[in-house]
């Protein structure tokens, strides 16, 4: 019997549906001689009857079944290591897939030069919108290999076992394998991976699809999808203890500010977003297990952070968590506090009162938001919709509520807009925002969605309204906060332009930084002729065949 060159594990479990997807992205690839393991973590649905199908149709491929389900990744991977045959090993998840050049990319930069493991770019697809993205660009922009991690701290980012292929004998000479009986198994194992290799390599190809659901169903959704559950926060914690034992033990504790930098901008920012979403019980359960392993950081990595995070890790750790939900919102949009407080010295603080302890001041100190002499059209204010009450057909009375911390707009009325664009044509309703304190304006504004341009052909996506501020010909855009829970409302709108009929959704966007979201969904010929007609038109063949005909025409 050939011995394969490579084995790749496709784990599973009750995945029937999709594993076949992934399998098939195997047989698909272009260097043949591989060895495919699906490795299956107890299934109760069809996977075991699908699974032994596929083994049937191709030698390549063999099944193997676990006695009982272990639920998480770690066992049936390392189940199919035991089984292995080839001298490199790859790993796949059932829902993703493999680009068709993967193996052999991964495979010749191994055979370049000799190293522990070789790694490529992970393509992201959104599966409700089909947006393609790359994880962490910034690090796999071009082919080099690194000899030690301590030449690149940054790739403690890229943290997934999938995206890379490993040498069996650099795995079992550290008896390398994936720890069981904890999630965020990855973390643990990419970390212990990047510390024990002497050189690995890295490709700019992609070398895997990850296909991310953001808002599958609870029962279905992936680890780290299931945030609003304790016993996730519970296990991510517990995953960056071993991490900060093992980086101890291995000598490699000179990484620990650039590890604990990864776990603030990246697992804990995870939870930030949702803060806002969360009940009282649920932000001091969240604050017990989090706190404490906050306070074991490095502050030079809470120093290599956003402001605004560090606002939001500081009024956590002090247990101010009604300000927490207030601080979170918005993150990543450029947000106002809504007060700030100037100190004796002159600084600005986040909040109604100056903090007592010189951590908090330290956090707190929002000096760098340059709130009153940032250029106005990049100034930072907060507009938040206050009330919002449905009128006749589609339209909204909106209550708008201010904020200029900075105290950038003069005393008096100030000229405002609320801008919506539902495809490339731009809505704009003026409106007046009063001044009912220092540095807090009010105002109405009325939504009648009937007069949004949207186009003949119809339009099918999601808008969130900004607020324009005019000044001194200058504008400031910004986002317009709504409500975190009101009733969503659907309504079908027949437009006055002629525009195709829509279905059009009112609703909270139910996530950071909860703006109000405006759904549109085409409806009769629009939705089943004209838009997929236009679609098909705008196919980059057909295109270019329309320009080759008008060439030619000249």
């Amino acid at each position: 019997m050939t011995i394969p060159d490579v084995t790749v594990t496709v784990i599973v479990f009750n995945d029937a549906a999709r594993l076949p997807r992934a399998v098939a992205s195997l047989r698909a690839q272009t260097h043949a001689n591989i060895e495919i393991v699906i490795s299956d973590d107890h299934s109760t649905d069809e996977t075991p009857e699908v699974a032994r199908e596929l083994a049937a149709q191709d030698h390549r491929i063999r099944y193997i079944r676990l006695p009982e389900n272990s639920g998480g990744c770690s066992a049936p991977r390392n189940r199919a290591i035991e089984i292995a045959r080839a001298p490199y090993l790859m790993f796949l998840d059932s829902d993703d897939e493999l680009p068709p050049r993967a193996v052999e990319l991964l495979l010749a930069a191994h055979r370049e030069r000799e190293v522990d493991f070789t790694m490529g770019a992970v393509r992201r697809v959104r599966v409700d919108n089909g947006r393609r993205t790359t994880w962490m660009p910034h690090l796999v922009t071009e082919r080099r290999t690194v000899e030690g991690i301590e030449q690149d701290p940054r790739l403690l980012f890229e943290h997934l076992s999938t995206s890379k292929m490993y040498a069996r004998a650099f795995l079992d000479r550290h008896q390398l394998r994936f720890p069981e009986g904890i999630h965020y198994e990855d973390q643990l194992f990419s970390a212990q991976a990047y510390c024990l290799a002497k050189a690995f390599t890295i490709i700019p190809d992609p070398v895997y699809v990850w296909y991310i659901e953001p808002f599958a169903a609870a029962a279905s959704a992936s680890i780290s999808n299931q945030r609003h559950k304790i016993s996730n926060v519970r296990d991510r914690v517990h995953v960056q203890r071993l991490i900060d034992d093992f980086l101890v033990s291995s000598g490699h504790a000179g990484l620990r500010e650039d590890k604990d930098y990864k776990f603030l901008k990246h697992d804990f920012r995870m939870y930030a977003g949702d803060l806002p979403y969360r009940d009282e019980e649920w932000l001091a359960a969240f604050a017990d297990l989090m706190t404490p392993y906050l306070d074991t950081l490095s502050p030079d990595a809470y120093a290599r952070l956003p402001r605004a995070e560090r606002v939001v890790l500081e009024l956590l750790r002090e247990g101010r968590l009604a300000e927490v939900r207030i601080a979170a919102r918005g993150l990543g949009h450029a947000v106002a506090p809504r007060q700030v407080t100037t100190g004796p010295d002159g600084v600005p603080y986040w909040g109604d009162s100056v903090p007592s302890t010189d951590r908090a001041r330290r956090e707190l100190d929002v000096s760098e938001l340059e709130l009153d002499t940032r250029p106005f059209p990049t100034a930072q204010f907060r507009h938040e919709i206050t009330e919002l009450t449905p009128g006749p057909g589609a339209s909204l009375l909106l209550a708008i509520r201010t904020y200029d911390p900075g105290l950038r707009l003069p005393v008096g009325p100030q000229r405002a807009s609320l801008l919506l664009t539902p495809g490339r044509r731009r809505m704009t309703l003026p409106f007046r925002l009063d001044p009912v304190s220092p540095g807090v304006f009010e105002g109405t504004v009325r939504l009648d969605l009937t007069a949004a341009p949207v186009p003949l052909h119809g339009f099918a996506g999601v808008r969130h309204p900004l607020v324009r501020l005019d000044q001194q010909g200058l504008s400031n855009s910004a986002v317009l906060l709504a409500p975190l829970d009101f009733p969503t409302r659907t309504a079908r709108i027949p437009y006055h332009s002629g525009a195709a009929p829509h279905d059009l959704t009112i609703e909270p966007e139910a996530r950071n930084p909860g703006r109000l979201q405006l759904r549109w969904t085409p409806v009769g010929v629009a939705a089943h002729v004209t838009r997929p007609l236009l679609r098909r038109l705008a196919h980059p063949r057909l295109r270019n065949a329309a320009r080759l005909a008008a060439s030619v025409l000249k």
